[in-house]
């Protein structure tokens, strides 16, 4: 009977804390996520109300005492953002499946769990490289002007052609997936290490690094940003591709060096570049790759279908609750 009493007294004291547990959304997240806030009925949320950044100042100020932070990849959860919070927060829940904006290190040495939201993008991202992919090789953009103005252009790349590479497995696999329809002739790969069972998904074949440059026709870029993938594709990388190679980046700007891509696609060293991200975002409209007809830029929008960035927001705000309620989040980091 004691324990009984014990037990209902702790689950009470636990029940009050998270009825007041308070949490900032640093941005204008979609509405399912925020409906399951609500009607969690044990938070109290403010939201930046607007589909812009929070400026970093506003940030500083508003996450002081909260308990939870939901954020989005804009934010960079720091060790002055921690300090500005509080030895309050318990959870950081982040609407995206990069992690890189988050210090890692300092979310540990303070105890601070950490949600993220993989796997439900991986579809909207797979078909936005596709779409991306034949824009670039299919000169569309430019296909464009010129029916506006000449009608004339010149070749257009086909894409069962080509060989398809890819450093890195993960979403690529949903991305050869979609791409076996054109016929494509080989998917080979590179990763830190072989990883048979989802090569053999695609019958994709492990390659090293220089290798993968040198073979490549496409080159898709679906890593993680990471210390040891910053920059990696660089003027060394694109120094070994093929003149014909067209090169498509839907992981993180951080990854391209963006200096080296300009110089290899206005020398003609590569034939072409597709990206959705870059660094940083947005970029400055007077960045020279805007100059060039043969670079795509896309506004980071790989995961911005409706029913993709809702499924985000749920997962991102139902990670949050649970770490609130110290229970097992559905996707967290282990730090």
């Amino acid at each position: 009977m004691w324990l009984s009493r014990v037990a209902a007294r702790s689950f009470s004291v636990a029940a009050a804390a998270m009825q007041s547990a308070r949490v900032y959304v640093t941005r204008k997240v979609p509405p399912d996520g925020l409906e399951v806030l609500r009607k969690s009925g044990r938070v109290q949320f403010e939201l930046w109300d607007t589909d812009d950044p929070v400026p970093r100042a506003e940030l500083l100020k508003k996450v002081r005492g909260v308990d939870g932070l939901l954020c989005v990849l804009t934010e960079k959860v720091d060790a002055e953002l921690l300090d500005a919070a509080g030895p309050g927060l318990k959870v950081v829940s982040t609407m995206s499946v990069g992690y890189d904006h988050l210090s890692l290190e300092e979310l540990k040495k303070r105890g601070i769990r950490v949600g993220y939201t993989p796997d439900v993008l991986t579809d909207a991202v797979a078909e936005l490289t596709v779409a991306l992919l034949l824009c670039t090789s299919r000169r569309l953009v430019e296909a464009t002007h010129e029916a506006k103005t000449y009608w004339r252009l010149g070749h257009l790349e086909d894409a069962k052609r080509f060989t398809i590479h890819f450093p890195g497995l993960g979403i690529c696999v949903a991305i050869a997936e979609r791409l076996k329809p054109f016929k494509v002739k080989k998917f080979i790969y590179t990763d830190v290490a072989p990883r048979p069972e989802l090569a053999n998904m695609i019958n994709a074949e492990y390659v090293s690094m220089d290798e993968l440059a040198q073979q490549s026709d496409f080159l898709t870029i679906c890593c993680a940003l990471t210390p040891e993938t910053q920059g990696i594709c660089n003027k060394n990388l694109f120094s070994k591709m093929k003149e014909t190679s067209i090169f498509i980046n839907t992981s993180r700007g951080g990854v391209v060096n963006q200096d080296d891509l300009y110089e290899a696609l206005a020398t003609g060293q590569i034939a072409g570049a597709g990206l959705d991200v870059t660094t940083p975002e947005p970029l400055p409209t007077s960045h020279p790759l805007f100059t060039l007809k043969n670079c795509v830029i896309l506004p980071h929008i790989a995961s911005a279908s409706y029913t993709t960035r809702n499924a985000m927001s749920v997962l991102a705000a139902n990670n949050l609750l649970a770490g609130l309620r110290g229970e097992p989040m559905e996707k967290e980091l282990k730090l």
